[in-house]
């Protein structure tokens, strides 16, 4: 058994004994959980200035939904849903995305947004962070690089190739 499986079912039979209302079950999920959630968010986004406060709230985020954990599911996919979802909002209040001219409140096409979540999710994972970094949350070139790990150089590849992307599969599915 690796050490990703031996979690896994640790961390499933933990939650599920917290459901039935062992405390101590639910403490040690909780310790176990704070470098899992630190390396994950590390790994995904470099050092950041909010990142403890981040994994508190991913942990209440997690405390929040633990009564939707279905024991037959596996643990780690359910957790990470929770904590990418609360990490995104944690960033859209450390960093909030440029305003746009002209947009507001009371014209907001949420459908437009949808389709570009949508199509976003089509990409790389790599396109798909780089313009998360740089186009949603205002990062710099040298920003973005610095916290993924990568040059400058590929950043602005990324960019590129990510926008190109968007538009073909937007007007594939125009046409």
């Amino acid at each position: 058994m690796t050490n990703w499986e031996a979690d896994e079912a640790r961390w499933s039979a933990w939650l599920v004994e917290a459901q039935a209302g062992n405390a101590g079950s639910y403490e040690q999920l909780l310790a176990e959980l704070v470098p899992a959630i630190r390396a994950y968010l590390f790994s995904r986004f470099g050092s950041f200035e909010a990142i403890d406060d981040c994994v508190q709230e991913c942990l209440l985020a997690i405390h929040q939904a633990r009564h939707t954990y279905d024991a037959r599911r596996p643990f780690r996919p359910w957790m990470f849903a929770i904590v990418r979802n609360r990490t995104i909002d944690v960033l859209r209040k450390v960093r909030p995305a440029p305003e746009l001219p002209g947009a507001d409140a009371t014209t907001h096409d949420w459908n437009s947004e949808i389709d570009g979540r949508r199509l976003l999710e089509q990409l790389s994972q790599g396109l798909r962070e780089t313009l998360l970094l740089t186009k949603l949350m205002g990062l710099s070139t040298a920003e973005c690089a610095a916290r993924q790990g990568i040059s400058e150089s590929l950043v602005k590849v990324r960019v590129h190739r990510g926008i190109r992307q968007l538009k073909s599969l937007w007007e594939a599915e125009s046409s």
